[in-house]
């Protein structure tokens, strides 16, 4: 019989999973939207800020506020907004704390909730003196734009989804369920125009996500041995304030 050429098939011997150039974009193009998306979100807050800046926005804002308040009228949270934005916070460390593993230790997930945590109050403090928005319960209060409620609720759920998310899809679910609610209760309570907490929101989601990526790249920065014997440790002030400082183990 005549010999059938066959074609020897390529093995990869090397156990490196080799990625398609689709996944490459898929991925490039999933990070794009969860960076465009949020930042649309702070830019109508910013337009809507003023008739002067856009007189559509800041009437479509204004006739929002008015219908949601005369639909919910004396609505009181009672101050419950005050306490859910730390709900998924606490989430994350009842995981950690019964033996749960997540994505990161314990230590460098406090340390990413800390340089989190800052960075979402830089720019919500900026932003605050920067535009200067009247609440609309209290015209007089010029803190009103982007909710700091809201940024540090999906700020936690958003760091909880990173932790543990993708083991506990329901985890995710909760947390950003409860930081809508958080934004929600400001809207209801007329603590808050919408736009303050789809800004809020969109902050808090961003500062999560930029140190949470970031961080691999800066525990390299430090010597191996020197990020092994990092402690956390609850510190206190006299005026009543707590805090973590940071130490080392000698």
């Amino acid at each position: 019989m005549p010999a059938v050429p066959s074609r020897a098939q390529a093995v990869d011997t090397t156990g490196v999973t080799l990625v398609r150039p689709a996944s490459i974009a898929g991925t490039k193009k999933a990070a794009l939207l969860r960076v465009a998306v949020p930042s649309v979100l702070i830019g109508v807050g910013v337009l809507a800020h003023s008739p002067k800046v856009n007189q559509t926005l800041c009437q479509a804002k204004q006739d929002f506020q008015a219908e949601t308040q005369e639909l919910f009228r004396g609505f009181n949270s009672y101050g419950i907004d005050d306490y859910t934005r730390h709900v998924p916070l606490a989430m994350a460390y009842g995981m950690m704390a019964t033996g749960h593993r997540g994505e990161r230790t314990a230590v460098g997930f406090t340390l990413i909730y800390l340089v989190a945590h800052e960075l979402d109050e830089g720019v919500v403090s900026h932003l605050k003196r920067y535009t200067a928005e009247p609440r609309p319960y209290n015209p007089q209060d010029f803190s009103s734009f982007p909710s700091s409620h809201t940024s540090q609720a999906f700020l936690t759920a958003t760091l909880l989804h990173e932790q543990y998310g993708r083991q506990y899809p329901w985890l995710s679910v909760s947390g950003y369920a409860v930081a809508a609610a958080t934004g929600a209760m400001r809207v209801l309570g007329n603590k808050h125009w919408a736009t303050d907490v789809l800004a809020g929101a969109a902050i808090g989601f961003l500062s999560a996500e930029t140190v949470w990526h970031a961080y691999p790249a800066l525990t390299k920065l430090l010597p191996q041995k020197v990020a092994h014997k990092l402690l956390l440790v609850p510190s206190y002030s006299p005026a009543g304030g707590a805090g973590v400082a940071m130490g080392l183990q000698m």
